[in-house]
């Protein structure tokens, strides 16, 4: 299994002992390193709170409230893959299950085995899906990289603290690198007015962001005015 599964916390929501101790025995085999389990539904959702699993084993018959209502409680907040267990079998369990949010269905008696594959599986989804919605949200240019979720800019790593109108300049330059950027232009990207008693207000965001993300101020390399024209972002490295 890959090294990065191993790491995954998984929570397992169930009444039953003998189940709890047959499935954390099971994954711990499987190289899982991190299992909580709750016998109750508030217990679990309390500990779902608390150690913000990658992963959830839910049963529907719980002693103090359904699974379903679990369910519910954790998808106001979290899209975590839900794995329903139940003594259930019946179509309308199973289909009210996926409605709630549940990302599969796994009825007992069951295989341990199959539903440690089965957690494999959409561990891996989650993973990838995380690592795809990443890289559409993190732009690099040069030695810059801008978190657009984050609404976070780094220079080698080390985080840069630009504020809000900085941060849209920055990012509006930088997602058209060697482009020339009037200041109406820019003026509209970020202020959304026209650039009408402007000129002053972006001469002093271009002073500030040079003062943050330039190695030499006085001597930009990144942030270029360009005589009569505007400002244009100029991919170097350093």
């Amino acid at each position: 299994m890959e090294m990065s599964l191993n790491k995954k916390k998984i929570l397992i929501i169930d009444d039953e002992e003998d189940i709890l101790k047959l499935l954390s025995m099971v994954l711990k085999k499987e190289g899982f390193e991190n299992i909580y389990t709750a016998e109750e539904g508030e217990r679990g959702f309390t500990l779902f709170k608390r150690v913000n699993p990658d992963i959830v084993l839910l049963d529907i018959m719980l002693p103090d409230e359904e699974g379903y209502e679990v369910c519910k409680r954790i998808r106001k907040t979290s899209n975590v893959p839900i794995l329903f267990i139940s003594a259930k079998t019946e179509e309308i369990d199973r289909v009210l299950g996926f409605s709630l949010g549940g990302d599969d269905y796994i009825t007992k008696p069951f295989s341990t085995k199959e539903v440690a594959y089965r957690i494999k599986a959409h561990l891996r989804r989650s993973s990838y899906n995380e690592e795809e919605k990443n890289k559409n949200t993190i732009l690099n240019v040069g030695p810059f990289q801008i978190d657009e979720e984050k609404i976070e800019v780094r220079k080698n790593g080390e985080i840069i603290e630009l504020k809000p109108k900085e941060y849209k300049m920055f990012l509006h330059m930088a997602k058209h690198p060697n482009q020339i950027m009037s200041k109406e232009k820019l003026c509209g990207e970020v202020w959304g007015e026209d650039y009408i008693g402007f000129d002053n207000t972006i001469m002093v965001h271009i002073r500030r962001l040079r003062e943050k993300v330039e190695r030499d101020p006085s001597n930009p390399m990144y942030i270029i005015n360009v005589k009569g024209l505007g400002y244009k972002f100029v991919l170097k490295d350093e």
